[in-house]
């Protein structure tokens, strides 16, 4: 049944893959950040197909993310089994900027993977990028990389562990620093294992950008000290520029039922090799990988070069039903698609029962917004795409508007929307944020806005090529008007702005309606369609 994987296997922002395999199934949790619900987990069982399961943490008591800033959020899942249960364990990063990140560690358990998890058990906050290491004798510990502030560190100060207790539902014992890292520097995301006498410690070097690394170390005491791998690196493209997957790295691994090995990674499509830009962020991408005889993993292909199609495992096919292009909102839930920022809340920013076959959002702070944003949205998943809704909207002024998004953060987006002018009256515009960190919007339009019928619904679309945006409009879904605008996509990506190594999200394409007046006018969405070409 051998065939090829296509990489990236989770395409659109997928970070920080953890990899977890519980008898014929496989699970992947990643990071999501501001983006609610919290943990992506997706199911396979064949290593090749991949379906989105999950989001389990979806109520105020395991996450709020209210007024944290861009990037923040849940970073680095850590997804495991061990008796009778399924372990997730993740930060909380409440601030980015200076030399704090106030990283808070939690802990929660489910008998099933996407059923209701446990109340949060707080760990620690020492650091981010928890996981949880279960012991053939039966003991757990926890890793975490720690966050060191001073101003003569580098910030990343090694890899904290320390014991779990089961019983007591907290962290016992003292804390040792067992691995400072390679010299590459950067060191984060452990991951511990127990093989041949072994403790293996598998970890992310080099900053999350394009030196990004898998490095792995080994000790025959957990405590360590630990030897590095004599090649130090065993996955990533820092030495090759023209691979169609950079910034490689931060990952996990599995052996299958057959006996095979494969390791997951994070990595990024950028544009081009010379516009190195990565619309779609952080993607999970996955490698054959083998032991060596003198006991350390290699990729199957004999170099360290993330590959972008791998031999599939020995395993029957599972292909699951294709996703859907196409969602007219008849559901009175959110299709699994789709996302929102920061809040637990979500019948305060958007409704699919107040108008059935309607989602209604409700005209809330500005766009980027770190507290109630009405947007919701689904990822970029490829360089080529056309999204489409309907809105009926009959904005009152200025401080109205709602409309079609693509969005990164609150200083990268472009945003065609509809509101109101006390001369023109109901209109179509663009607004965009250009990458500048302090938010300051342009408006292309500005002295050209476009009229449209009140009382009439409108019909907005974006074509994405690459590097390029355009919006259009029509108020019958057959003749299509140009918004005279040509935007440059590439900048919605996570190089742009604050950079690679401070952006760790990717492109959005959604709905969106704001309402600063305070009133909350809603906008009524009729579908969205995103079709890749």
């Amino acid at each position: 049944m051998n065939q090829t994987i296509q990489n990236p296997i989770l395409k659109g922002f997928n970070p920080d893959p953890s990899l977890v395999r519980v008898g014929d199934d496989y699970y992947i949790a990643t990071s999501t950040f501001e983006w609610y619900p919290g943990v992506q987990i997706h199911h396979s069982k064949d290593l090749v197909n991949w379906r989105l399961l999950t989001r389990p943490l979806n109520r105020p008591s395991l996450l709020d993310m209210r007024g944290e800033p861009d990037s923040c959020g849940v970073w680095a899942p850590c997804l495991s089994y061990e008796d009778g249960l399924f372990w997730l364990v993740y930060t909380d990063v409440k601030r980015f900027d200076g030399n704090f990140k106030d990283t808070h560690n939690f802990l929660t358990t489910c008998e099933s993977i996407d059923g209701e998890w446990s109340d949060p058990v707080y760990l620690n906050s020492s650091g981010f990028d928890p996981s949880l290491f279960h012991e053939d004798n039966g003991k757990k510990w926890m890793l975490n990389m720690v966050w060191d502030h001073r101003s003569d560190r580098t910030f990343f100060g090694g890899t904290y562990l320390q014991e779990y207790c089961v019983a007591e539902k907290k962290l016992v014992g003292p804390v040792k620093n067992i691995f400072p890292g390679s010299e590459l520097g950067f060191t984060e995301g452990p991951h511990l294992y127990q093989l041949n006498g072994y403790y293996y410690l598998l970890t992310a070097e080099g900053g999350t950008g394009y030196d990004h690394a898998m490095t792995m170390a080994r000790s025959k005491n957990i405590e360590g000290p630990y030897e590095v791998d004599p090649i130090t690196h065993f996955v990533s493209a820092k030495d090759s520029p023209n691979s169609l997957l950079q910034r490689s790295g931060h990952g996990d691994w599995v052996e299958t039922q057959t006996g095979e090995c494969y390791a997951v990674h994070l990595c990024s499509r950028p544009i081009s090799d010379k516009l190195k830009r990565s619309p779609m962020g952080r993607e999970s991408a996955i490698e054959k990988v083998v032991w060596s005889e003198d006991g350390w993993l290699r990729m199957s292909s004999g170099g360290n070069t993330p590959e972008e199609q791998v031999a599939a495992p020995n395993l029957p096919l599972h292909p699951w039903p294709a996703q859907l292009t196409d969602h007219d909102f008849e559901s009175p839930d959110l299709p699994e698609e789709f996302q929102w920022l920061r809040s637990p809340y979500p019948k305060q920013l958007f409704s699919l029962t107040e108008r059935p076959g309607y989602l209604r959002l409700f005209g809330r702070e500005s766009l980027g917004s770190w507290n109630a944003s009405a947007l919701v949205a689904r990822r970029q998943q490829s360089f080529c795409f056309t999204a489409a809704t309907c809105v009926e909207y009959e904005p009152d002024n200025f401080q109205q508007m709602a409309g079609l998004v693509s969005y990164y953060n609150s200083h990268k987006f472009h945003y065609c929307y509809i509101s109101h002018d006390e001369k023109i009256g109901k209109h179509i515009a663009v607004m965009s944020c250009l990458g500048d960190q302090t938010q300051v919007a342009d408006f292309p339009l500005q002295h050209a806005l476009i009229p449209v019928p009140s009382n009439q619904p409108i019909y907005l679309r974006a074509l994405v090529d690459y590097e390029t945006l355009r919006f259009e409009w029509s108020i019958d879904n057959q003749q299509w008007y140009n918004v005279p605008v040509e935007l440059d996509q590439s900048l919605i990506c996570d190089e742009t702005g604050k950079g690679e190594g401070a952006n760790f999200t990717g492109a959005f394409v959604g709905m969106c309606c704001q309402d600063m007046s305070g009133v909350r006018k809603a906008a009524d969405f009729d579908f969205f369609n995103y079709e890749e070409r």
